[in-house]
C-alpha cells in the first residue's frame, strides 16, 4: 500500500510504525516523514487524518478502536476482526465519533469486479442466478509467523483468503447470504491450518454460488489467466517453487525472519512495469457469473460477456495509479470528502466475516449452517459462547 498512497494524487504518506526495527530502518531510509515504534503512537499523532491498519489480525479491534476515539478515519485490512463482538465494538466507536471505517484491501474493490457489479445491476445481463469462484496459488507456503498458521489467532486460508471470494459474492449478489455448506482440509500437517476450502452460499433471493480455494502450491490457476498474476502483473509458471524453498528453513524462528524479510516493508521484489508494460487488471482466480441472458467473466483488461450474439469486451476503467490498491484509498477519499457510504464499511465487513464462521462451522460440524448465526462466532470460540 506504501506505493499507491504516495502515488495516489490525494493522499500523503504522513508516517510508519512497525516494531521491527529493520523495517522501521528501511522505511526511515526512503522516506521523509516519522517512523514510530508502536502502532498506538502513530494513531495517536496529530498531524495524522487517517491511518491505513494492516497490523496482525487480533490488533484489529484494538487500533480500530483507538483510531476512532482519536477521531481519525480508518481502512483496516481483512478479515475486518476475528469475531463478530469485536466488529460491533468497531462499528459502534466509529459511529460515535463520527469517523470513517473501510475495510480492504479484498478483490471486491477491483475496477473489474465493480464494472462486473454495475453490468448486473444494470439489467442488461438478466437477473444473476450463479457464481463459479476458484483460485489455486501457494498461500500455505509463503513464510509465516506461527500465529498464521493457527487458525484460532486467524491463521491459514478462511480469514485471510477465502474472505476474498466472499466479498467479491456479497458485491455482486443483491441479497444478504441465509445458508452455507462447506468443506475444509488440512492436506500438510506440518502447516496445521486450513489450506483448502470447498463452500456453497445459498442467498436470500435466489442466487447460488460455490467457491473452491486451495493453496498447497500445486496447480496455479493464473494458468488460466494467461500468466498474469493476482496483482495484474505478468509471471512465469513456477510450479511447487515456494514450497520447494519453504523445505529448506530450518526452524520457526527462521521462517518468521523470512517473512518480515520478504513480505516486510522493501522487502523481495516487486515488478515495476517496463517502458511497453502496464498493469492489468488484478484477480483472484477463475470467477463466472451467469445470468438469465448471458455468462461473465474477468479477462485481462476488462469483462468478457458471452451471449447467444457472441462475446464482447467491455474494459475495465482506469484507477488511480495500481487497480485495486489506489481504489481502496478512492473509496475513503469519497466518504471522507464528499460523505459517500463506502461499499465496503464496517457492516459490510461484518457480513463477510460471519460467512467465513459459517463456513468454519459448517466444515467443523458437517451440516448445512444458517445465517445469522445463533452466537457470536469467533474463530476459536470462547467457552460461555460454546456452552
Amino acid at each position: 500500500m506504501v506505493p499507491a498512497i504516495e502515488a495516489h494524487p490525494r493522499f500523503v504518506l504522513a508516517g510508519a510504525a512497525d516494531p521491527n526495527a529493520d523495517l522501521r530502518a528501511r522505511f526511515a531510509k526512503d522516506h521523509p516523514c516519522k517512523v514510530d515504534v508502536s502502532a498506538a503512537d502513530l494513531i495517536q499523532r496529530s498531524d495524522v487524518d487517517a491511518v491505513y491498519i494492516a497490523t496482525p489480525h487480533q490488533f484489529h479491534r484494538e487500533h480500530a478502536v483507538l483510531a476512532a476515539d482519536c477521531g481519525k478515519h480508518a481502512i483496516v485490512e481483512k478479515p475486518m476482526a476475528l469475531s463478530i463482538r469485536d466488529c460491533d465494538q468497531m462499528i459502534g466507536a466509529a459511529t460515535s465519533n463520527a469517523t470513517w471505517l473501510v475495510v480492504g484491501h479484498t478483490h471486491s474493490f477491483d475496477p473489474a469486479i465493480l464494472l462486473m457489479r454495475d453490468i448486473i445491476a444494470s439489467g442488461e445481463v438478466g437477473r444473476l442466478a450463479m457464481l463459479a469462484m476458484s483460485n489455486y496459488t501457494d498461500f500455505i507456503y509463503r513464510p509465516r509467523r506461527p500465529e498464521e498458521l493457527d487458525t484460532s489467532l486467524g491463521g491459514g486460508i478462511l480469514f485471510n483468503q477465502i474472505p476474498h471470494q466472499v466479498d467479491i459474492a456479497r458485491l455482486l449478489c443483491p441479497s444478504d447470504v441465509r445458508q452455507v455448506r462447506a468443506t475444509t482440509g488440512i492436506l500438510d500437517h506440518t502447516r496445521p491450518t486450513e489450506g483448502c476450502c470447498m463452500a456453497m452460499l445459498s442467498f436470500e433471493e435466489g442466487a447460488a454460488v460455490s467457491l473452491v480455494y486451495s493453496g498447497y502450491d500445486r496447480f496455479d490457476s493464473d494458468e488460466f489467466h494467461s500468466w498474469i498474476g493476482e496483482g495484474g502483473q505478468p509471471k512465469q509458471p513456477n510450479h511447487g517453487a515456494t514450497r520447494r524453498a519453504l523445505a529448506a528453513v530450518t526452524d520457526h524462528a527462521e521462517e518468521a525472519r523470512l517473512r518480515s524479510e520478504r513480505f516486510g516493508y522493501g522487502g523481495g521484489r516487486r515488478w515495476h512495469p517496463g517502458p511497453d508494460e502496464r498493469w492489468h487488471q488484478p484477480h483472484f482466480g477463475v470467477l463466472v457469473a451467469s445470468c438469465s441472458e448471458a455468462d461473465l467473466r474477468q479477462s485481462a483488461d476488462g469483462i468478457l460477456i458471452y451471449t447467444h450474439h457472441g462475446v464482447r469486451e467491455v474494459p475495465a476503467p482506469a484507477s488511480n495509479g495500481r487497480p485495486g490498491r489506489a481504489d481502496v484509498l478512492d473509496e475513503l477519499y469519497r466518504a471522507v470528502v464528499h460523505g459517500e457510504k463506502p461499499l465496503h464499511d464496517g457492516r459490510f465487513a461484518r457480513g463477510t466475516l460471519e460467512v467465513c464462521l459459517a463456513i468454519q462451522e459448517s466444515a467443523r460440524e458437517g451440516r448445512e449452517v444458517t445465517i445469522p448465526l445463533r452466537v457470536s462466532g469467533i474463530a476459536s470460540r470462547e467457552p460461555e459462547e460454546a456452552a
